[in-house]
């Protein structure tokens, strides 16, 4: 197949043997961009042949980007995959049969996806479709520049969509997870604080989903994370998968999104009213280690 797949990773020893064999039922290159791990991760994926290279990470979107810019990539196609991650068989086979005879104004492909949760895939409680551009032809698209819920956007061309999935399962604790949205919220915090404040790209496709993003936080703080729970659990059947459904919407709301209002509060008491651009910067590399830009 005339596709290479990238895996970014920071200590992947849990899932990245599986996602390199996943990747490989389609692609014979497969590059894995490691950000210093220190659990195996690196030994492990050289081990199954792939290329390995080390980069300092900053971000997945500036990571990314680097892999795009600096991989010696040669196929036709790139696809994106994170370690987590695998490919159905019914994926595998629509990229071997559909793939080779897309037409040439086709530049890219969005792949839908499942997520399994507390051992059960929780198909319900979503906010968007669960689809997301995961492949595209090579040099015809760049890797959105922020900080949370990066997107790889086309230069030119047309998108389509296949029916196979993905699926993004990861295998680590509850605690790693809570761990982990801890750091998604400083990063959410950082885009929310670059919309506030007018920092930022001038990018079309960022200001487009920043100002959708701008619909929920104009909603009262703190009140709008049980909003947030309501629609998902209630009004999008979030409840259909049982206790992973509860777990699901209940941390994504009173632990991320309510965690995301309580940073804000905090961020605002201690810069006071009208603060500069320049002490929001400043904030962020003190307190979180973010440079926003």
């Amino acid at each position: 197949m005339d596709i290479s797949v990238v895996i970014l990773t920071c200590n992947e020893a849990l899932h990245i043997e599986r996602c390199i064999e996943s990747a490989r039922r389609v692609a014979d290159k497969i590059f894995v961009v490691d950000s210093h791990s220190t659990d195996g991760t690196q030994e492990l994926a050289r081990k199954t042949g792939v290329t390995v290279v080390e980069h300092d990470y900053v971000n997945q979107a500036q990571q990314m980007q680097w892999a795009i810019d600096n991989l010696n990539l040669t196929t036709e196609w790139v696809m994106r995959m994170d370690a987590d991650e695998y490919l159905t068989d019914r994926l595998v086979e629509e990229i071997k049969s559909q793939l080779p005879i897309l037409p040439a104004d086709v530049t890219g492909v969005y792949l839908p996806f499942d997520v399994i949760f507390q051992g059960k895939n929780v198909k319900h409680g979503r906010l968007h479709a669960p689809e997301i551009l995961r492949i595209w032809r090579r040099g015809k698209a760049y890797m959105e520049q922020r900080w949370m819920d990066e997107r790889m956007v086309l230069t030119e061309g047309k998108a389509i969509s296949f029916k196979g999935r993905f699926v993004d399962h990861n295998l680590n604790s509850l605690a790693w997870w809570t761990a982990k949205h801890n750091n998604y919220s400083n990063r959410e915090l950082a885009v929310e604080a670059m919309r506030m404040y007018g920092i930022g790209s001038d990018d079309e496709a960022l200001k487009g989903r920043n100002q959708k993003k701008g619909m929920y936080y104009r909603l009262p703080a703190f009140f709008r994370a049980g909003v947030y729970f309501s629609v998902r659990y209630f009004l999008l059947g979030g409840f259909i998968d049982g206790k992973a459904g509860l777990i699901w919407a209940t941390l994504q709301a009173y632990w991320y999104r309510f965690l995301i209002d309580a940073k804000l509060s905090e961020m605002k008491r201690e810069l006071g009213k009208n603060p500069t651009p320049d002490q929001v910067i400043a904030y962020f590399k003190e307190k979180y280690n973010i440079i926003l830009k």
